[in-house]
């Protein structure tokens, strides 16, 4: 999977879902993803925050982007901290939140690497997580060629993709190759957001402001199946 910054439940649902994590270092930088930004509650709505980069060609791997120089990391934490100050677990998340944005690395790659790293640690997810460029294959391989490759260069018999990826990849194909092809499906989790209507899919960031830790965990595990 790509890296991306603080990414919704599922995301984590998927590594917890896997014994094995291949995070993509050596692929291409999309303006319009998430690799860089997500969503977040604010008065009720939902409400982008991002990290700057630094301009750059578009054509660059994500581990060849940086991040602005004048990255403002305590606006970014004034932000999260105005939103969510009064939420119930605010306490015990923010400290991560903080210690994720306070890293000094200005390489995008490396940054959201040590962002996905550390928010394992802290809902104890205890998946292997390997970098794509540290694998020994054809990188110039793309799609389920590249992905097939990886399987096979770490003894894959299952490979595991988001459900987005259905039309992606073919089961037949991946069954020739001696891999059994499945997707996650998240199913629906809903808590309660300061009493106002429910704002789905958010970033893990408002999962952990208003959830116990245990209660995050039991979702992990047993909220999403494998189709």
């Amino acid at each position: 999977m790509q890296p991306y910054f603080f990414p919704y439940i599922g995301y984590f649902q998927l590594i917890a879902a896997v014994d094995m994590f291949i995070v993509y270092d050596n692929i291409k930088y999309t303006k319009k993803g998430w690799i860089n930004r997500n969503r977040m509650l604010q008065n009720g709505k939902d409400v982008m925050f991002s990290l700057p980069l630094k301009s750059d060609s578009d054509f660059l791997d994500v581990r060849e982007r940086e991040l602005a120089a004048d990255f403002n990391r305590d606006k970014l934490l004034n932000q999260v901290k105005g939103a969510y100050r009064h939420a119930p677990y605010f306490v015990q998340t923010f400290p991560l939140v903080e210690q994720i944005v306070r890293y000094e690395d200005a390489n995008l790659f490396r940054f959201l690497h040590h962002s996905i790293i550390s928010t394992c640690a802290h809902l104890q997810i205890t998946t292997e997580i390997k970098i794509s460029s540290d694998i020994a294959i054809d990188h110039d391989l793309k799609n389920q060629d590249k992905v097939l490759a990886l399987c096979a260069a770490v003894g894959a018999s299952t490979y595991v993709n988001a459900i987005g990826g259905t039309e992606l990849y073919s089961k037949e194909t991946f069954r020739e190759k001696g891999v059994d092809l499945k997707f996650i499906q998240s199913k629906p989790f809903e808590y309660s957001q300061f009493g106002d209507a429910f704002v789905p899919w958010l970033s893990i960031i408002d999962v952990m402001m208003f959830n116990p830790l245990d209660t995050i965990q039991t979702c992990i595990s047993t909220n999403c199946e494998l189709i």
